[in-house]
């Protein structure tokens, strides 16, 4: 399959989704990625404000911001920056997303793991995006666990990846936990 029929079919898939199914998901999802090792031991961890069709994050990222330090990408040119995640200081930014404020960017190669969304995973790793690349530059610059999270439907046996993409360390759905983290 082509990644532009990954992306119409996943996309067609995420909007049928009620919003109890997103809840129910998202906390299947962080409840196992809470008892990963690499969650445990990491305090500097990139999150991701959720889109509405992506896992939501608010409640996770609202459960932990007192225990971890939290970031959130700002999307600036073709690149992402990477600040502190502080709910009252954020706007929407590109693409409609709630991004931080400010100018006290953080070098990427301090974060100690990154939750990352996408359109779809595949069982080696891979991860499919928007297109945009924002991610895949941003990853390939940190030795930081890299954690892919979706819903089961978004993971695939395969799917077709350059060699500029980054695998992600764990894919993790509602269901399935693959991968290792590198230490």
């Amino acid at each position: 399959m082509e990644k532009n029929d990954i992306r119409r079919k996943i996309k067609a898939m995420r909007s049928m989704l009620l919003d109890i199914e997103k809840e129910v998901a998202a906390e299947e999802v962080f409840s196992r990625l809470e008892n990963t090792a690499a969650f445990m031991v990491a305090q500097k961890i990139l999150m991701y404000h959720s889109l509405p069709d992506e896992l939501p994050t608010r409640k996770f990222l609202m459960k932990w911001k007192d225990r971890k330090q939290f970031y959130l990408p700002r999307v600036n040119g073709v690149n992402l920056e990477v600040l502190p995640y502080d709910e009252s200081h954020l706007e929407l930014g590109s693409f409609h997303i709630e991004e931080p404020v400010g100018d006290n960017f953080i070098d990427p190669e301090e974060l100690e793991l990154i939750v990352v969304p996408a359109v779809a995973y595949d069982r080696r790793g891979m991860r499919l995006g928007r297109g945009k690349g924002f991610y895949d530059r941003l990853l390939s610059h940190v030795k930081a666990t890299k954690v892919g999270v979706g819903y089961d439907f978004q993971l695939f046996d395969e799917i077709p990846s350059e060699p500029h993409d980054v695998p992600m360390d764990l894919v993790i759905t509602p269901r399935v936990v693959i991968g290792k983290p590198r230490h």
